[in-house]
């Protein structure tokens, strides 16, 4: 069965699939985000300061960035199905062996293990999408799997903290990293892709000849993957800043106790979610109303969100504690927004076959900016504080959105395009 025939003959399994990609990323998601719950804590308990603690955040960004690319390559080459649950389990235990760490080099090591395995999330999601889904569609399936990034983050706050009162530190990482197995099986049991009926057809266009899978060299000096690339690069550390880094500028700058930042920590996430399913069918309601291209539409999207991004670059100017959050639940919302676009972007740039691999590649460019954006907090947070910092990332969203808009200038859809 062919992606064309799918929302068709099989539109409720279609939906399904987004449905288990999407639990399959909030586990992910729970997973690394207990770390930066616990940082606050970790810091007295293992004695390290904000200076080790972007160095932990660092292996584990490092280690992803690499592996992006490496995740998506062998989705494409041994399949989905087998791939994404092996890498589920492989970042279950790398997640559950953080309870046993004794300082903070010990879980750098361990950070860049759950790195690693954990890099196949989005690459195995926008493949599994790519398979299932065409054109203007795509986006609301992203939307609505992208949903798993902002809510595990979301969920990790108040159970992690909940895990913690009850059973010590080392029980949370334990919890949450365990889940990871009881998805690996679930993924395993339900998935299969439309060539597991039909292995001749090719999934992009339903013709009875699949082309050949286009190199990693054609794919990185693709105006394609640079049009997607750049703009990912400066949209990323505002991300991986709301990720790593809220709950210590809630501790340190808002004086905020663990209590209070399990009570409110999560909200960014919630708007997060919204953000991304909003995002998700602002596209296609462009294309019907308006009668934009869908790359166009797409731009458009991206534009919106990277305005909105202005609000998180303005909380050195929040008179309280909450009015920054506010800010913060702007651009959570905005930068989903963002995400979205760049990641159905990539589906719709790139054919299936070989969208894992133009994915990760796009992906290991993003972190990438993250890396460096949480190495410079680290060594600069003790000198300008964090205001400053944060201002940086609504310029750098407004950046990458006029390349974006550069770049896919005269570029179609891999359906439009024929």
């Amino acid at each position: 069965m062919t992606p064309a025939a799918a929302p068709r003959a099989n539109r409720l399994y279609a939906w399904s699939v987004v449905g288990v990609v999407c639990l399959g990323t909030i586990v992910n998601y729970l997973s690394r985000n207990t770390l930066a719950v616990l940082a606050p804590q970790l810091e007295h308990l293992l004695k390290f300061g904000a200076t080790e603690y972007s160095y932990v955040v660092a292996a584990f960004q490092l280690a992803y960035t690499l592996m992006q690319p490496v995740c998506g390559f062998v989705l494409d080459r041994i399949g989905l199905r087998a791939g994404f649950a092996l890498f589920a389990a492989l970042w279950s235990v790398a997640g559950m062996l953080h309870a046993f760490a004794g300082g903070w080099v010990g879980l750098a090591v361990l950070r860049g293990g759950l790195g690693a395995t954990e890099a196949t999330a989005i690459p195995a999601g926008m493949k599994a999408i790519g398979e299932w889904f065409r054109g203007a569609e795509r986006s609301a399936a992203t939307g609505w799997f992208n949903v798993g990034t902002s809510f595990g983050a979301m969920l990790a706050p108040p159970l992690v903290v909940g895990l913690t009162l009850a059973f010590g530190w080392r029980a949370a990482f334990v919890a949450t990293g365990m889940l990871g197995l009881v998805w690996a099986a679930l993924w395993y049991a339900v998935y299969r892709s439309p060539a597991d009926t039909d292995p001749d057809t090719d999934p992009d266009t339903g013709t009875a000849a699949a082309p050949p899978r286009v190199g990693v060299l054609e794919i990185v000096r693709s105006r394609r993957y640079w049009a997607l690339a750049i703009p990912r690069f400066l949209s990323e550390p505002a991300w991986q800043t709301f990720n790593f880094w809220i709950p210590l500028y809630l501790a340190t700058e808002r004086h905020w106790d663990l209590k209070q930042i399990a009570l409110f920590a999560w909200t960014p996430f919630l708007a997060a979610d919204l953000g991304g399913v909003f995002g998700g069918y602002l596209s296609p309601f462009l294309i019907r109303r308006l009668k934009l291209p869908l790359v166009t539409a797409r731009a458009a999207v991206a534009g919106i969100g990277s305005v909105l991004m202005i609000a998180p670059g303005l909380i050195a100017l929040a008179g309280d504690a909450y009015l920054a959050m506010a800010l913060f639940c702007v651009g959570g919302f905005a930068h989903q927004m963002i995400s979205v676009t760049i990641n159905t972007l990539s589906a719709d740039l790139f054919p299936s076959r070989t969208l894992g691999t133009a994915n990760g590649w796009v992906g290991a460019a993003g972190w990438t900016g993250g890396l460096l954006f949480s190495l410079l907090i680290g060594q600069l947070v003790h000198v300008t504080g964090y205001g400053p910092l944060f201002a940086c990332l609504g310029v750098f969203d407004l950046l990458g959105f006029a390349a974006l808009a550069v770049m896919l200038r005269g570029l179609r859809s891999i359906e439009e395009a024929g």
